[in-house]
């Protein structure tokens, strides 16, 4: 029976940085996977980031993780969304070619050093006195293990849905895990189904083009790694393309109602809300006649294209009319059907914001078995999951990220604190900090956590500090430098209709003005910069919104001192007067591992934060004294 220190249940998004995070942390780690050849599917959309998501591919990179090195070697369409927006709601987003994009994943697994890979499927998480000790597969295999963690996707009980036709699977053509859940139930958890969902394939040679509108990648495309160095010219970059639905695909889709899982009783399970499938969009937004449909390259060498907009769970002949009622897809053949599927969801208050069970210790549970949806959403729980795991091994402090140093922290917090009845989605309205954790300082926030915990190497690490150095030395030299009057800057000023100097003026405040830009000061400063893009851009953002970030760390600061009061695990909250009995009842329910997660459980009110507060106080004075008491 062969022993490691980490074994990781599945090999998608969260299992690959899981288990890439706690190997490179020096930990023996076993993955065990259905198929080496799904490592690294994209199960969905072949695509990486989008609003919110952008930003935490940006963190899994700075952190040490592969996603967004995959994304950028692999991508075949770059993006900036929101580019005409402030820094802080921008984010990155990338059409990756499907069978490269897992081949590169794959790749980095076989050769990453200290990671075994076994295909095979998990039945049994062995647990003694209260901690995972083992796992037991269906093949018959036994392991040893000091941590555990479940990244099972979408197959705890998946169930597939083509209309009428119900089909176990994880993904169309894959088995479920079914004993692994009922192993999970016989541990304690309870088991939750959510639903999601794929749109049909199309074959791209049957598509009508000319009646459809172009979408093309930016020029130059922005990679999502600070590790690469520029998306190379000779990779292949192809157009997207947008058109929409029609009033008789409306029409289609109205008649067959009755068809749809969703609608026909089929599905008790809860679906994605901010990603409704089209029965979803035709049924709740009835005053719109058309909703928008990307068609998306799968990859270089495929024809075949994803419909984005149109998932659905209605039969194969009913998808095949809707489709044809579609400007440019009236010919379309369609590849394979598009599908719903429901799968088993362990609800994330179970977990810590470190991602352990609190009801097991060692076991960790990452990616939709949270609760979540979404390729980048996974990862980010994986490499997370993977660090303390690692951490765990070695007798560590477990790793936190706070809401105010990432969207990983806000993700996690948001599910262990609140959970979630739907399933979970980034957004950047989620992100009451989005000022100061943004997409262009991600490195900034979290490389000295992946170079501390061996996942960056010293060079990536030195090059991300050279670069804020930079950005430093500039901000410095903009805030104590003036400029006068009569300077050939006012012909510039002039042009863009900004106000004349009349007396002298920082470069700072000049810059501050919103039709004033870097580069139009940079040739009038005495000492012409030659900075890289990034660089002025966020130096640009850091002294336009000045005021605004400020207001934001003192909003950080004036909550930190609650997020810094501990509560002990072993407290008794019936202990606790003043404090209502649904309060009371919650504050067991979630066990809050501090007084700012405590006091962001809805229903937990001010008052009752107040008071314990003052109960917390009181039993650190009385332990303190009963020490002082011993040690005499």
């Amino acid at each position: 029976m062969k022993a490691y220190d980490c074994i990781v249940i599945g090999g998608g998004h969260a299992g690959i940085e899981a288990a890439l995070a706690a190997s490179r942390m020096g930990c023996e780690t076993l993955m065990v996977t259905f198929s080496f050849d799904t490592i690294g599917q994209m199960s969905c959309n072949p695509a990486i980031g989008g609003v919110g998501k952008g930003q935490l591919v940006k963190e899994i990179d700075a952190l040490g993780g592969e996603m967004g090195v995959a994304a950028d070697r692999t991508g075949i369409q770059f993006r900036q969304l929101n580019a005409s927006k402030g820094q802080a709601v921008r984010s990155s987003r990338c059409q990756s070619d499907r069978k490269f994009y897992k081949l590169y994943m794959q790749n980095v697994v076989r050769s990453q050093e200290r990671v075994s890979v076994l295909e095979d499927k998990v039945s049994e998480i062995v647990v003694k006195n209260g901690a995972v000790v083992g796992i037991r597969t269906e093949g018959g295999h036994e392991f040893t293990t000091k941590t555990v963690v479940v990244t099972t996707g979408t197959f705890l009980k998946g169930r597939i849905h083509v209309g009428k036709t119900i089909t176990s699977g994880g993904r169309i053509g894959e088995p479920a895990s079914t004993r692994l859940p009922d192993n999970l139930k016989n541990l304690g958890f309870e088991i939750l189904f959510f639903k999601t969902g794929t749109p049909p394939r199309l074959d791209g040679r049957t598509i009508d083009f000319s009646v459809t509108e172009p979408q093309y990648s930016d020029d130059p495309p922005i990679p999502f790694s600070f590790r690469t160095h520029g998306i190379p010219k000779e990779q292949k970059l192809l157009p997207c393309h947008i058109t929409h639905t029609t009033e008789k695909t409306h029409e289609i889709i109205r008649a067959n109602f009755h068809l749809s899982p969703m609608y026909s009783g089929q599905i008790q399970a809860t679906g994605v809300r901010y990603c409704p499938s089209i029965e979803d969009k035709v049924k709740k937004f009835t005053d719109k006649k058309s909703h928008h449909v990307f068609l998306e390259p799968e990859g270089i060498d495929s024809h075949e294209y994803y419909p984005n907009g149109i998932s659905t769970g209605l039969p194969a002949d009913v998808q095949e009319q809707m489709v044809h009622s579609i400007p440019g897809l009236e010919h379309a053949v369609l590849t394979r059907a598009g599908y719903s599927i429901e799968h088993g969801v362990i609800p994330p208050t179970e977990l810590t914001p470190f991602l352990e069970t609190k009801r097991i210790k060692g076991l960790f549970h990452a990616g939709q078995i949270n609760g979540t949806t979404g390729y980048e959403e996974a990862a980010a729980q994986g490499i997370i999951a993977g660090i303390n795991a690692a951490l765990n091994v070695k007798n560590k402090e477990p790793f936190i990220l706070g809401r105010n140093e990432a969207y990983i922290g806000v993700l996690i917090d948001d599910l262990t604190t609140k959970g979630t009845d739907e399933p979970y989605r980034m957004f950047t309205s989620r992100v009451e900090y989005r000022l100061i954790i943004r997409e262009d300082n991600a490195d900034k926030r979290l490389v000295k956590y992946g170079y501390e915990f061996g996942l960056l190497n010293q060079t990536d690490y030195e090059k991300v500090v050279k670069k804020y150095e930079m950005i430093e030395k500039e901000l410095e030299h903009l805030r104590t430098t003036r400029i006068y009057p009569g300077s050939p800057l006012e012909e510039e000023l002039k042009r863009v209709n900004s106000s004349p100097l009349r007396q002298p003026i920082l470069l700072s405040d000049l810059l501050k003005r919103p039709e004033v830009s870097y580069k139009m000061i940079a040739p009038y400063d005495g000492h012409l910069k030659d900075f890289p893009q990034e660089v002025i851009d966020q130096v640009e953002y850091e002294i336009k919104y000045e005021g605004f970030i400020n207001k934001q760390f003192k909003d950080v600061e004036r909550f930190k001192h609650i997020e810094k009061i501990k509560i002990p695990a072993d407290i008794n909250y019936d202990n606790i007067p003043g404090i209502s009995r649904e309060i009371r009842e919650k504050l067991k329910k979630f066990t809050p591992i501090s007084l700012g997660q405590a006091h962001r459980i809805s229903g937990v009110t001010p008052a009752a934060i107040s008071i314990l507060m003052v109960y917390l106080k009181k039993l650190s004075f009385e332990r303190r004294n009963r020490e002082n008491i011993s040690s005499v």
